[in-house]
């Protein structure tokens, strides 16, 4: 049976946590307090990806698409930058990014129950 999951980018990739936590002298706490800000905005940024979808707004689509898929990077979640990226990129195309726009809940929950599993791990040291 094929995996869903064969060729997409990993929904968290530590390594990136670790240069993240190297780029500032190994701070881990800003480094959970950056996870933690982006847990806070990154809901309303897929909130207003659905919205522009649900509008049939390619236009509406671009910058919250933009910001998650910046944001996402940052933090190494990888698979929602990827999804994020392709519906940005439907966005300025004027299209709506059909598939993407189905698994974006899915990884986005993904990325946060990732993201939190890490912090944990993180303060439990």
């Amino acid at each position: 049976m094929p995996d869903p999951d064969q060729g997409k980018p990993p929904v968290l990739d530590e390594a990136t946590l670790a240069e993240l936590s190297a780029s500032v002298e190994g701070d881990r706490a800003f480094v959970v307090e950056l996870i933690n800000a982006y847990l806070a905005d990154g809901g309303a940024q897929v909130d207003a990806i659905e919205a522009a979808i649900a509008a049939d707004d390619a236009e509406a689509l671009v910058r919250p698409a933009h910001t998650l898929k910046s944001s996402s990077a940052t933090v190494g979640a990888l698979r929602l930058a990827a999804a994020s990226r392709e519906l940005e990129m439907a966005g300025r195309s004027g299209s709506l990014g059909s598939e993407s726009a189905a698994t974006l809940r899915s990884d986005w929950d993904a990325a946060v129950a990732a993201l939190r599993a890490w912090v944990a791990a993180e303060e439990a040291r």
